[in-house]
């Protein structure tokens, strides 16, 4: 995977997160990622297929920084993971992909997107829908941290 394909889901994700929810992240280091298991507490996934690409993606929260998106992006204070909060995870993995998805076809990369899967509880596991490498990113804040993973064929 390369620069020019990561950076979309990235600034995405850093635009979201700054305009709707009002939370400025951290960029860490990418890294290659072994294992299935999603180092945080809940997970959107959503699946991506184009002629020439098919891959995944997958918003990881810790269960602070979600609640913290919850209350800001909606106005509901929560104290535990809900339905809502699982919803409100799907739309933002949304926004995150189909924000990339505008800048990639500028670029000549176009695809469409499936409906993003959401999974919640301690140490839960991630099925990307591609048999590439997966890269996974952290990213810290003052509420806790999220994680973006991509897997593509590509």
């Amino acid at each position: 995977m390369n620069a020019e394909f990561i950076n979309p889901f990235i600034a995405a994700l850093l635009n979201v997160m700054s305009t709707m929810a009002q939370i400025e992240l951290v960029p860490g280091k990418p890294q290659k990622k072994m294992d299935a298991v999603a180092r945080g507490d809940i997970s959107g996934l959503i699946g991506m297929v184009g002629d020439d690409l098919k891959g995944s993606l997958s918003i990881t929260f810790e269960t602070s920084i979600a609640l913290k998106v919850m209350q800001n992006m909606l106005g509901e204070q929560l104290e535990v993971v809900n339905d809502d909060v699982a919803d409100m995870v799907g739309e933002v993995t949304n926004m995150i992909c189909g924000g990339a998805k505008n800048e990639l076809a500028k670029l000549g990369y176009n695809f469409g997107m499936a409906t993003p899967v959401v999974v919640f509880g301690k140490d839960h596991t991630l099925s990307h829908t591609a048999s590439g490498r997966k890269i996974i990113m952290p990213f810290a804040s003052d509420h806790g941290k999220i994680f973006l993973e991509m897997c593509f064929d590509k």
